[in-house]
């Protein structure tokens, strides 16, 4: 941590660097080292590693919780007591080297997300590099990848859609594969739908599948003038490849809503849906609309 805030300090007083800097602050450091890196850099992290005290005991003996999370709650507090905007801060989990479901993971970070203490969580597919005979890790043929996706997805709920991670998910389940989270919601709250998109307010209607943030304010905006069709709502560059089974717009309703569940999703996989083929994609700046 000394050498990292030296490093830190060539940059930003010698050679009057004033650009982005990410420090990972190292568990174990003092306050005082964490406290000035803090003051210097624009975003700090410090990795979780595991989703459990349980998981880190097993393969990370040396790691607690407790002491990952203790530079986090440093760097939170330093700012806050300057009364300043409290500094960006990120961590990393490892997913699929051990059994925590993907609801105990988004319990997790909802968790850290309500305390302050982060304002990203990343994800990483767990990929068997070396053979530890000495350690209980699964030997995968290929890494989660898409499970990967899926939580990226299912964060961005939390983050931004004014989702519950218990709304997401059921305790001790995954996230499904086939479906986004969102969508799978959807499924699973047929009852809720359709949404009528020309009087629903937004906390509504951006839990329609297929509907971002970005859709859910042009149409805001544009129900203003007129009641919009699902012709104005195309006009309006609007994706309704999975929306349209989940909304009536004035006299347009699409008869596939009234489908049974089961035939609900033979319908959207027709029509494409979500189904992503488990490739090396990058999924670290997942900002797509959900």
């Amino acid at each position: 941590m000394s050498l990292l805030l030296q490093t830190l300090r060539i940059l930003r007083h010698e050679y009057r660097f004033n650009g982005y800097i990410h420090v990972k602050l190292i568990p174990g450091s003092s306050k005082e080292l964490i406290h000035e890196a803090t003051l210097l850099a624009n975003r700090v992290s410090s990795n979780i590693e595991l989703p459990s005290a349980k998981s880190l005991a097993l393969l990370a003996p040396d790691k607690s919780k407790e002491k990952l999370l203790s530079p986090l709650k440093h760097a939170r507090d330093i700012t806050l007591e300057r009364q300043n905007k409290p500094i960006s801060m990120s961590t990393q989990m490892i997913v699929g080297a051990t059994s925590e479901s993907d609801f105990d993971i988004l319990k997790l970070s909802s968790s850290l997300y309500q305390k302050a203490l982060l304002k990203r969580v990343y994800y990483s597919a767990y990929i068997a590099v070396n053979h530890h005979k000495h350690l209980p890790v699964p030997e995968l043929c290929k890494p989660p990848l898409l499970r990967e996706h899926r939580l990226y997805q299912a964060d961005w709920l939390l983050r931004f859609y004014s989702f519950s991670y218990d709304e997401i998910l059921n305790e001790d389940e995954n996230l499904d594969m086939q479906f986004d989270p969102k969508t799978f919601w959807a499924l699973r709250h047929l009852d809720f739908f359709p949404i009528d998109i020309n009087t629903a307010p937004k906390e509504v209607m951006i839990r329609i599948p297929g509907l971002g943030i970005r859709s859910v304010l042009k149409i805001l905006q544009a129900r203003r003038f007129k009641t919009l069709h699902f012709e104005d709502l195309k006009q309006l560059k609007i994706s309704l490849k999975k929306a349209r089974y989940f909304i009536v717009a004035g006299n347009d309703f699409h008869r596939g809503s009234t489908l049974y569940e089961e035939r609900l999703k033979l319908a959207l996989i027709h029509q494409g849906g979500d189904i992503i083929q488990p490739t090396l994609f990058d999924t670290s700046i997942y900002t797509g609309e959900l």
